[in-house]
């Protein structure tokens, strides 16, 4: 990333800490506000991350930064036999539980508390490994990008949903005014969490994203890598395969 972005500048905590400790916070209102400030669009972004996957027939598929659910609970659509739901905030997950046990996905989806950098499973272990909105977050995106590919089996799939910054008038500049007034002042309205939602802005801005990020996990040892703008560049899906 081009610099350090934590969610309370004013805090010594390391970021890991902070980041958990921002979502725990407005985990109650998490899902709420992701579709005010997405206008919904989201929900279309995880249909095609799904629909990526489908045609790769995985039977374990690993939800990385899983937060309310929302990606595991769509990839149920690609049958696989299990599904883990992994995150490092406790708040995020109780949601996400919830959830699960409602639309009674028990049987398949398994949430599991987790640190991205540090995962607890052996080598080779999943078909495919997601990540929706979650990457920006690593507190080293290298470390959590080899995790990712030590736990993929040879031959699997990595599917990335991540914020983008678009480059063209007049999209680039709306895009700055929505990120950096209006998801902030919602934020504080529904939250009062200003800085929280400013962070989220602010993390997406300084993203390596595009040919950048490509780069990253081709050095990370990723081949066939892909990056698919959505929406007037707002967001971006990658796709990687392990050799």
């Amino acid at each position: 990333m081009k610099k350090s972005v934590t969610p309370y500048a004013n805090q010594q905590d390391s970021k890991k800490k902070q980041v958990t400790q921002m979502f725990d916070g407005i985990s109650t209102n998490y899902d709420f506000l992701n579709r005010m400030i997405s206008l919904g669009i989201d929900i279309k972004w995880r249909k095609r991350v799904v629909k990526l996957l489908i045609d790769k027939k995985p039977e374990t598929i690993l939800d990385i930064a899983t937060g309310t659910g929302d990606l595991a609970i769509a990839l149920v659509e690609t049958k696989a036999a299990k599904i883990v739901g992994l995150d490092i905030s406790p708040g995020m997950l109780s949601v996400g539980k919830d959830k699960v046990k409602e639309q009674k996905l028990d049987h398949t989806i398994e949430m599991v508390i987790g640190d991205s950098e540090a995962l607890n499973y052996e080598d080779h272990t999943f078909d495919a490994v997601t990540v929706a909105f979650g990457v920006r977050n690593f507190e080293n995106l290298t470390v959590g990008l080899s995790e990712i590919f030590r736990v993929l089996k040879p031959g699997g799939t990595l599917v990335v949903l991540e914020t983008a910054v678009p480059t063209k008038f007049p999209f680039k500049q709306g895009y700055q005014f929505h990120t950096q007034v209006i998801v902030p002042l919602m934020g504080k309205l529904f939250t009062r969490d200003r800085a929280a939602y400013k962070y989220l802005s602010n993390s997406a801005a300084v993203f390596p994203h595009g040919k950048d990020f490509n780069n990253i996990l081709e050095k990370t040892g990723f081949i066939k890598v892909e990056d698919n703008p959505q929406t007037l560049g707002v967001s971006s899906i990658y796709c990687a395969t392990k050799p």
